[in-house]
């Protein structure tokens, strides 16, 4: 007789070593390779990535997620032996050895492969910006020139900005590691020992420990620690509300083959990476660990799909158009000023004064008190921002995505009728259904709640005490039903016999698979159970549902009648047979009162509301049409599954409400509104499966009783569950967008045509028109003139729209208006020119007076063109921060010349004529300003 044999798999020979993963698996998860070798493959590789750049597409699955679908398809329609040939196992499970070796090649069994990035490398990112770089450079430049103020000022500016933009990426760079707390358990493997005759033996290991090819035990309560396929199964109900975001279970078997039309969180045979055991018990398979389950591949896009921030790469645009226009200007002065006065030092400082002035060097700090007084605005309205620049997003949001439960509705049930199997009113179907919750001790449900609420406050008298509890068959989620048995003195007869009932509620499918009567209240009979009512019933449920009503059954059966004194069987689920049908209960989650007028005044100002949830089309559908919700155009996750891309991206174009949606369904609708929409999406979610919405989307909104990981992926928290929260919010924003619009727009329009014109008047006179200590100071006073920027007020039109960066709106508004700055400077060089002879270099001093305070009035005073549409000091007025910071600003600057500081600086006092002149070009400024204005706007139709 031989020697026994065993697969080489469990054998001790380390020369013979079983690849990991089989052709198949390798076909499925990994793909056909390519290699490009050598200079030629890295160089082509390397322009492919660059002409062709990573785009999102919402209207398709990633390589990746195609992967695994196919993967984990295969192992649902295979039979078990294959099943285990796939990933190289046996049904005896893995010996200790190969396990370790799996592991060792696969990695630790974490559903994301995500490591902090270095705080150096966060603090580089963050101040590797443009215009931290030309505030630095010209701080510098400052500091040579002697104008350490200036220079200090700067450097503060960076700080402030390098160090708010660090803290929300290293806070931010944290929130995916949340993931893995859902994993994180024991569990119990069959694994084999022995080199000759091997011993299976049920271990408990880290879930981090666990390999494909592990046999794995579940109970309830346990995690599955990978994505599993089911070898065998008792009772088994999953819970995939960290996938679904649904709050129901499933029933889960091993015994069957599934159809490649099932949707794939359908599967029975196959549980997820996250789920968890609600009850029953089985064995599994682990087919899938790490980064290769279904719960790693739809969280690893976390972070890496937000969509590109067109604020911030319109401004980084910006800067480097003026790093380009500095550096031309900047030399052509510095040449000019030096063919004049033969000085290359003093030519090379006016040269940094006039970048220094082209610069808005108070950008940052504008931006940031604008996010940072929306914030402090919005903590007033119960609003926790998280990401500043979420503040600003929310003035752009046209498009808000929302879940159904506890956003639209309450959150809670309410019972709504009391029905027989006819469909009509009976209260002996209340009378039993009250009692049930009455006496029920195992676990109250809201359910439970919801009838004793409708009973006492309608007024119903069912007089429980009257009844005595004797026993109580509970609820589990194979049954799906509960059962109360209920004793109460017999009527007509002596006290010393009762009668007793079994009274059951519960799904309605369940209820009439223990009926065999039905009774007509009525005409007080029973009837026996026939095809004809429980197609009727059935019918009634489906049609009550569709409504976006719940439907319990409720059932009797009398027990026979006994003495007191009697022993009482013990009752078990076996009684629970051959019982009389009395009807249904319909409850309803009713929606908020607030609801409705909320997306009414969201719709006032813009934006439209979408809702996305993981409930039922009906039911979605039911609470839509409460609050205002247009629901002629619908979908659901299993129908988007079925379309090609293009008709994808037009489904969720049109459809105001979408069902059924699995959390990757979610991620792909919003980034189709981005992408393919061009639309600035807010989604509003509070579960693990809202986490790739969340942080998709431009606007992540979560409440404060939401998960712990839907808060970390969230910009902003709501610390109540109420839309008309948001509305303020979004006033906010818009009001923040426009302001810093304001400061943009006037500081570069202002900066522009004050170089243009100092170039201009350096080509004219044989001396420099400023200083560069004057101009310097000029450009300082204009700038601290403009802190109060952030308390201006918006008009009401302006924030009843959603407001977005324009990529050619800037460059299109400085063209039209710098020329009209420049224009005033010029006539101001012309007028002095031909009226105060100002073309010798002897009165110098007079010109550098009168061009310093000219310039830096119309900078100041710009503003108030600039904030408004309409008429400035006419139509409309600044806030009183802005008028005080002119009339502040405007009082030193005309002052400076005729004090002591003046005359160091080198100031001369002016005649009062030329402040006369002042006044009227002024007034010729506005005026022209404005025809440009309304001109702009009719072409444009629009201003800021």
């Amino acid at each position: 007789m031989g020697r026994i044999r065993f697969p080489t798999i469990f054998r001790s020979n380390r020369t013979t070593r079983i690849p990991f993963v089989n052709p198949i698996q390798e076909n499925f998860l990994k793909g056909p390779e390519k290699q490009e070798n050598g200079f030629l493959g890295f160089f082509f590789g390397f322009c492919r990535r660059l002409m062709s750049p990573n785009k999102i597409d919402g209207g398709s699955r990633t390589e990746a997620e195609e992967k695994l679908y196919s993967w984990l398809y295969a192992l649902a329609q295979s039979e078990k032996d294959l099943v285990f040939e796939y990933v190289r196992s046996t049904e005896r499970g893995l010996s200790f050895t190969e396990a370790e070796r799996r592991l060792r090649e696969s990695g630790p069994n974490v559903p994301l492969d995500y490591s902090f990035p270095s705080w150096w490398h966060l603090l580089w990112t963050a101040f590797f910006h443009p215009f931290n770089i030309i505030l630095i450079v010209l701080s510098a430049l400052s500091y040579i020139s002697n104008d350490f103020p200036n220079g200090a000022i700067m450097l503060v500016l960076v700080f402030i900005s390098v160090s708010l933009r660090f803290y929300q990426e290293y806070s931010s760079s944290k929130a995916a590691m949340k993931l893995s707390e859902f994993v994180r358990c024991p569990v119990k493997v069959q694994r084999c020992a022995g080199r000759v005759v091997q011993t299976e033996l049920v271990v408990q290991v880290d879930q981090r420990d666990v390999v494909p090819g592990d046999i794995v035990f579940f109970e309830p309560g346990d995690l599955f620690p990978g994505d599993v396929r089911l070898l065998s199964s008792k009772n088994l109900v999953v819970s995939q509300s960290s996938l679904t975001g649904e709050s129901g279970t499933t029933e889960k078997t091993s015994e069957i083959r599934e159809d490649p039309s099932t949707p794939l969180l359908d599967l029975k045979n196959i549980c997820f990476m996250g789920t968890n055991v609600v009850s029953g018990s089985g064995t599994g398979l682990v087919v899938s660990t790490g980064s290769k389950t279904y719960m790693s591949t739809m969280f690893s896009n976390i972070g890496k799909k937000k969509p590109p921030d067109d604020f911030e790469n319109g401004v980084r645009r910006i800067s480097y158009a003026l790093i380009a226009f500095m550096l031309a200007i900047v030399t052509i002065i510095i040449v000019a000023d030096y063919i004049t006065s033969h000085d290359l030092s003093e030519s090379f400082l006016f040269g940094i004064s006039v970048a220094s002035a082209l610069t808005p060097q108070m950008l940052p700090l504008i931006v940031n008190t604008c996010l940072a007084k929306g914030a402090l605005a919005m903590a007033r309205d119960r609003c926790i921002v998280k990401s500043l620049t979420a503040i600003r997003d929310m003035g752009s949001m046209d498009i808000l995505c929302i879940d159904k439960t506890g956003t639209l509705t309450m959150n809670r049930a309410i019972m709504v009728n009391h029905l027989d199997s006819w469909g009509l009113p009976k209260e002996k179907v209340l009378r039993f259904a009250f009692l049930n919750s009455y006496f029920k001790t195992d676990q109250k449900y809201p359910l439970d709640d919801a009838i004793l609420a409708y009973v006492y406050t309608n007024g119903y008298r069912f007089q429980p005490s009257k009844w005595r509890k004797i026993d109580e068959i509970p609820f589990d989620f194979i049954r799906r039903r509960v059962s109360i048995i209920l004793e109460v003195e017999a009527e007509h007869r002596s006290h010393q016999l009762v009668e007793r009932f079994m009274v059951t509620k519960g799904a309605l499918e369940e209820v009439i698979k223990v009926c065999s009567f039905v009774e007509h209240v009525d005409r007080n009979e029973i009837t026996v159970f026939s095809l004809e009512d429980y197609q009727r019933i059935l019918s009634m449920g489906e049609e009550i549902s569709n409504e976006g009503l719940r439907v319990i059954g409720v059932a009797t059966k009398r027990l026979r009648t006994q003495s007191r004194n009697e022993n009482r069987p013990n009752y078990d689920e076996a009684f629970e047979s051959d019982m009389v049908f009395l009807g249904l209960i319909t409850f309803f989650d009713p929606p908020k009162d607030s609801a409705k007028q909320a997306l009414w005044r969201l719709a006032e100002k813009g934006v439209k509301a979408k809702v996305l949830t993981g409930d039922s089309l009906s039911l979605a559908i039911k609470v839509c049409k409460e609050v205002g919700i247009r629901t002629s155009h619908v979908a659901t996750g299993p129908e988007l599954e079925l379309l090609q891309q293009d008709s994808f991206h037009e489904t969720v174009k049109s459809a105001t409400v979408l069902a059924r949606l699995t959390p990757t369904q979610k991620l792909r609708v919003v980034q189709s509104l981005q992408t393919v929409g061009n639309h600035v999406v807010g989604f509003l979610g509070d579960g693990i499966n809202d986490s790739l919405a969340l942080d998709a989307a431009n606007v992540g909104i979560s409440v404060d009783s939401a998960a712990s990981v839907a808060k970390d992926f969230a910009d902003i928290i709501l610390l109540e569950k109420d839309l008309n929260v948001l509305i303020a919010g979004v006033e906010h924003g818009r009001l923040t967008f426009g302001n810093t619009m304001k400061y943009l727009k006037l500081s570069v329009i202002a900066n522009l045509g004050s170089v243009i014109s100092l170039l201009i008047a350096n080509v004219c006179l044989k001396y420099e028109p400023l200083t560069a200590r004057q101009l310097l100071t000029q450009n300082f006073l204009y700038s601290v003139g403009q802190i109060a920027i952030p308390w201006d007020k918006m008009e009401e039109d302006y924030v009843k729209i959603p407001q977005k960066w324009s990529e050619k709106g800037l460059p299109m508004f400085i063209l039209w208006n710098g020329p009209v700055c420049t224009l005033c400077d010029v006539a101001t060089l012309v007028f002095l020119w031909f009226y105060y002879k100002v073309y010798t270099a002897t009165v110098d001093k007079f010109f550098h007076s009168a061009w310093f305070i000219e310039g830096l009035l119309m900078q100041t005073l710009t503003i108030h063109l600039i904030r408004t549409e309409k008429i400035p000091f006419v139509q409309e007025f600044a806030s009183w921060p802005v008028i005080c910071s002119t009339v502040v600003i405007s009082a030193i600057g005309i002052s400076i010349p005729f004090t002591a500081i003046g005359k160091v600086m080198g100031f001369v006092s002016l005649p009062l004529s030329y402040f006369g002149f002042l006044v009227v070009l002024f007034i010729g400024y506005f005026l022209v300003g404005q025809v440009v204005k309304r001109l702009y706007i009719l072409f444009y139709k629009r201003w800021l």
